[in-house]
């Protein structure tokens, strides 16, 4: 779609790699799916969207994030991006023990 016409800029402004999946072939992207099919068990296709309040989304989110992940060691995605944010910081994720 449209919304993706810019990533070379955005590619370029990063520093990261991009790559599109093919269409019509969700089997490459995995993780996509699987958090749609999770977002759906609060988010039905029959629901209106609309009508869905900031709160709620917020709670949908921190469910999401507060859920471990097989494909991430078994670390929820909250842990693991705290890790990476700490990581570019220069600092540990947690305090070591003495």
């Amino acid at each position: 779609g449209s919304e993706f016409v810019s990533w070379p800029h955005l590619q370029a402004e990063i520093g990261t790699q991009t790559w599109f999946c093919d269409p019509s072939s969700p089997w490459q992207k995995g993780t996509v799916e699987n958090t749609n099919r999770r977002a759906r068990r609060w988010l039905p296709r029959k629901r209106d969207i609309t009508a869905v309040s900031d709160h709620e989304l917020k709670m949908i989110c921190d469910r999401l994030n507060a859920t471990p992940r097989k494909c991430l060691g078994w670390k929820t995605p909250a842990e693991v991006f705290r890790e990476k944010m700490m990581e570019e910081m220069g600092q540990r994720p947690y305090p070591q023990k003495e």
